[in-house]
């Protein structure tokens, strides 16, 4: 599939679930999100049915979200579904990782070939504060359960707030220094109420960078064409350092993804509103052929870019990621 930007669309991210075993505060509030009742989440066979049709249609790319999608029973089957439809030739899954040693060899098994990991302080009183109440003890064993099952490289993901952990930036990137680690920041980005985003919180790739340099020289380096992070490495450095920068410096015209909500809608833009319904049609009796009709639709009024400006405020009533798909 391509766009109306002659952008090629082979990747598709997946929410199976918006519930989560944990509350970040620049992703939720205290009191936490309402919830969908679980029958407005796509089953299995649904979820299947939408990625066949993808697949059909180019797309070999799939990553699982959430929420928590460990938290979703059935996960490492519907794993398995997928990575058995012809033309999917990656599938990855992003963790908050609390329950990943847990399932890191059953989803290896299952066919899954990587995992990204979300850890935004290595101060276990620091990790709890951010989580609120999540132990971090938990998080370092599942990585440590992913590496050993293979799934590989296990990519960490860090969001710098200012205030709140950009003090660690630094201790991040050293650790790609000594060991083959895939370290990624991402900017702060401004969603929902209750998120404590600022301008002034959001630490922007730019002075991420500079702070990273001043540790020690750092060269580009090129793991694969597309995708919004833009890797570096400390000369001779085993490990590789990514900079997401979704508010300061947008990636959109290399977009490659559409995004599929928990609730079975498909999102050509994450910072946009827009969505095409697929859970009324799927259970309404839709086959392959009609949701493929509907993924053209996305992809024909995918935008060029989202309208996310480093001035930017989030507005009250924009979906939580967490009801997106992480």
């Amino acid at each position: 599939m391509q766009d109306g930007y002659n952008r090629v669309i082979d990747y598709i991210r997946i929410s199976v679930t918006d519930r989560c075993n944990l509350r970040c505060v620049y992703c939720m509030s205290q009191e936490g999100v309402e919830t969908y009742p679980e029958g407005h989440l796509l089953s299995h066979d649904e979820l299947v049915t939408v990625v066949t049709a993808a697949a059909a249609l180019g797309v070999n790319k799939v990553r699982i979200t959430g929420g928590e999608p460990l938290a979703r029973p059935g996960l490492t089957a519907l794993v398995e579904s997928i990575k058995k439809i012809p033309g999917i030739e990656n599938l990855s899954l992003t963790t908050n990782g609390v329950l990943l040693e847990k399932y890191a060899s059953e989803l290896a098994a299952c066919g899954l070939d990587r995992v990204n990991v979300s850890l935004d302080s290595m101060k276990a009183a620091r990790y709890a504060e951010i989580t609120r109440g999540g132990d971090i003890l938990k998080v370092f064993k599942g990585i440590e359960a992913a590496e050993r099952a293979g799934l590989t490289p296990v990519k960490i993901n860090m969001v710098p707030v200012r205030g709140l952990n950009d003090d660690e930036i630094e201790d991040f990137a050293r650790l790609t220094l000594t060991e083959p680690k895939n370290i990624r920041f991402i900017e702060f980005m401004p969603f929902g109420k209750g998120t404590q985003w600022s301008r002034h919180r959001c630490v922007g790739s730019q002075e991420m960078r500079e702070r990273v340099e001043a540790i020690a020289p750092m060269e580009p380096v090129k793991l694969r064409k597309y995708g919004p992070a833009r890797y570096y490495r400390f000369r001779g450095a085993p490990g590789v350092i990514g900079f997401i920068s979704a508010v300061t410096h947008h990636f959109c015209g290399e977009c490659n993804r559409l995004r599929l909500t928990s609730d079975g809608k498909l999102r050509p833009c994450l910072y946009s509103e827009s969505e095409i319904d697929l859970r009324g049609p799927l259970r309404n009796g839709a086959d392959t052929q009609e949701i493929m009709r509907l993924l053209r639709l996305a992809v024909e009024v995918k935008p060029e870019g989202h309208r996310l400006t480093e001035n930017a405020a989030p507005p009250s009533d924009k979906k939580p990621m967490s009801k997106i798909g992480g």
